[in-house]
């Protein structure tokens, strides 16, 4: 496995390659299952310059649950776009969001223009075109656009610099439950997640592609906050586990405060290390991922997370419980690369990938797979129930890729691109690329399709 140098450097001795400012639009999304509106709250110009590419201000890729777009009036040029996904996005799929209304803080952020723009969301219809559903005016030198800042948290530390910021994916690790006496700890933790991030490929392929900067809030006491076992943390960010009852869920859910700390870094893309043992983590597109650093299984966690944040790939398992209400009589074609609803096989969206002669839908021992995870699943519910040891979950863990590696070491298709039943949380209608994925199984490698998902999002930011 390759292996990335890191050094430890001041971001103070840093110097900027780019002047352009960094402005951020926070906003209030609020509704129900059926319903969302959206209010302004404030517009605040960051501490730090721009750290993106200037020729990459226009996301070609086509990801996400929603769009916001920099629309430059009067001739309505897009001049900056990005597709991202929301707490509220999330939220709005769970039953509770069936019962009542909830409001949710969240940011955009883009270069600073030189006069008044329109930002305009949209989000995907039922054909999964955006459609836009709120714009508002942003005058980016109005009188009430904030300006001072808090001092930081937490020292801005550069572990990994490859070149300047506006020139690479600048990744921002920040620590959660760690206290001061914890920071090298913390350090040791980006280390070594790090290196398991840089020895994966494609992340390590793109490697030198990236900046890794860090920054610890000193917690006043260790650990994170965990209320289905009574452990409850004040966290500046707001993260937590059991987000929206499910325990293995980890969400940071006080926007503003994770905007203020990580605005003294450059970064466009952010993984909050918790420090706990207990399995836990998530990841929303163009948010943040979300890891337990102390983990047996944290190597694993932060790349399948940082999978979903970063290149908006799609959860390939379905036998364990979902967090959202995913069922439809519709079965709409997923948005996602490496998901289908394969409503046309003969137009599967990876196709160029099949080798000639393999079947779709493609065989794999499916039947087997489900009669072990049943079992494993409802042992796995017990686990937590009664509270055991971490080291029972890791042990059941490992018990289950053990179970996986030789079911599918004999199969006829395990090494083929085609169309696998069960994704996408569903064990009927929905189709992964490859019998196994780090999307699918705690396994340590992504497929063919996953892994030219993350390079294409790698080349939005970067020369490449």
């Amino acid at each position: 496995m390759k292996r990335i140098g890191f050094t430890l450097l001041l971001f103070a001795s840093l110097v900027m390659a780019e002047d352009t400012a960094t402005l951020r639009v926070d906003y209030y999304h609020s509704g129900n299952a059926l319903d969302e509106m959206f209010s302004l709250h404030q517009v605040v110009v960051e501490p730090l310059p721009w750290p993106g590419h200037p020729d990459r201000g226009i996301d070609t890729t086509g990801l996400g649950p929603y769009l916001f777009e920099v629309v430059e009036p009067p001739t309505n040029e897009v001049i900056y776009s990005r597709g991202f996904g929301s707490i509220f996005g999330e939220w709005q799929t769970t039953g509770e969001a069936k019962t009542m209304n909830r409001t949710f803080s969240e940011s955009v952020r883009f270069p600073k223009p030189d006069k008044p723009v329109r930002l305009r969301i949209s989000k995907r219809d039922d054909a999964n075109r955006f459609a836009a559903i709120w714009d508002v005016m942003i005058d980016p030198d109005a009188l009430h656009v904030v300006r001072s800042h808090a001092p930081p948290v937490g020292e801005v530390k550069s572990v990994v610099s490859n070149g300047p910021p506006s020139e690479k994916v600048d990744l921002l690790f920040l620590g959660d439950g760690y206290t001061r006496e914890q920071e090298a700890d913390f350090l040791a933790d980006v280390r070594r997640l790090g290196d398991a991030l840089f020895g994966t490929p494609p992340f390590e392929d793109y490697a030198e592609d990236f900046n890794v900067w860090a920054i610890n809030p000193p917690a006043a006491e260790a650990g994170s906050n965990r209320p289905s076992n009574g452990t409850y943390r004040y966290s500046p960010t707001g993260t937590t586990y059991d987000a929206f009852g499910a325990e293995r869920y980890v969400l940071a859910f006080d926007n503003v405060g994770l905007r203020e700390i990580a605005q003294h870094a450059p970064y466009e893309h952010i993984i909050i290390l918790t420090n706990m043992e207990t399995y836990g983590g998530g990841g929303i597109f163009n948010l943040y991922a979300t890891v337990a650093a102390g983990n047996a299984w944290a190597d694993y966690l932060m790349i399948h997370e940082f999978a979903h944040s970063f290149a908006a790939l799609a959860d390939e398992y379905y036998t364990s419980a979902a967090v959202y209400d995913v069922s439809s009589p519709l079965r709409p074609e997923p948005w996602e690369r490496n998901v289908t609803a394969l409503h046309d096989p003969a137009r599967l969206k990876w196709g160029h990938l099949v080798a000639p002669g393999t079947p779709v839908p493609t065989p794999w021992p499916k039947e087997a797979f489900e009669a072990f995870q049943k079992e494993n699943q409802a042992r796995r519910a017990q686990l937590r129930e009664e509270n055991r040891p971490e080291s029972e979950m890791n042990a059941l863990f490992r018990r289950e890729q053990a179970f996986v590696r030789e079911l599918f070491n004999d199969a006829e298709y395990r090494d083929h691109v085609g169309a696998f039943e069960g994704a996408n949380y569903q064990a009927r209608g929905y189709y992964r690329s490859s019998m196994n994925c780090m999307m699918f199984t705690r396994t340590d490698f992504f497929c063919p399709v996953c892994q030219a998902g993350i390079a294409e999002v790698i080349r939005l930011y970067t020369d490449n």
